[in-house]
């Protein structure tokens, strides 16, 4: 069943069209990926789906229900949670106090004790360090905090946008091996990433964009055979 599907949309910022009839569906309980390079519409795609950039044309369903036309406000609250490139974390704040800020919404706000006792399960090193400041945590840390402020609202899909952007390899292994568990939870993700092997080794399902078209799709690791994302993207 599909927990997000895209009907036919069409998106841009003033009189520059990004997005050209994207559709797509995303299946609940998988892992999706959008694969493309800089300046493709990635980023475009996610923020329509989140309300931030209303679409010119189409439709976005959500849980069978029409959300293109909502807030994203109403958005957050249907169950679907967005962590954008590098994380935008507050510097400032305490391991804890960012924590709280993903809650901090008033229908996720009085859960917040558990949800954050949650959060240090899933990222022991978070609650090792609560009170220290983000801007001391590695680019590592930084990107689990990220994550564990995104998974505050409980969402039932997460949009992670280049999740393993600055990391080195180990810690970009060890943040995709934690969107594996999130998936094995009953999370949906839909991954935007330029990581591509590593991507494609995880997810279920791909799609390609190029200059704002959706120009391939199939299993993940049927991607990773594919002669066109070998040479366009894999470099062999």
């Amino acid at each position: 069943m599909a927990i997000l599907e895209i009907k036919n949309l069409n998106a841009g910022y003033g009189n520059v069209q990004v997005l050209w009839d994207v559709n797509l569906k995303i299946e609940e309980g998988k892992i999706v990926a959008l694969l493309g390079a800089n300046g493709a519409g990635k980023t475009t795609l996610l923020n329509t789906i989140t309300g931030a950039l209303k679409p010119t044309s189409g439709e976005i369903w959500f849980k069978e229900e029409r959300i293109d036309k909502l807030s994203s406000g109403k958005i957050i609250e249907r169950g679907i949670s967005y962590l954008l490139e590098g994380g935008r974390l507050f510097p400032d704040m305490t391991i804890k106090e960012n924590l709280e800020m993903g809650a901090y919404h008033r229908k996720f706000w009085s859960k917040r004790k558990p949800d954050i006792e949650r959060m240090y399960k899933l990222f022991p090193i978070l609650e090792q360090r609560k009170k220290q400041l983000a801007k001391t945590m590695s680019g590592g840390e930084r990107q689990m905090l990220a994550m564990g402020r995104a998974l505050m609202s409980n969402p039932e899909l997460c949009l992670f946008d280049e999740l393993s952007y600055g990391l080195s390899p180990k810690m970009a292994q060890a943040v995709f091996n934690t969107v594996k568990q999130l998936r094995d939870e009953g999370i949906t993700i839909f991954l935007v990433e330029q990581n591509v092997h590593q991507t494609l080794e995880i997810a279920d399902y791909a799609f390609v964009i190029e200059n704002g078209y959706i120009v391939k799709e199939g299993e993940g690791s049927s991607m990773l055979e594919d002669d066109y994302i070998r040479q366009a993207y894999l470099g062999i």
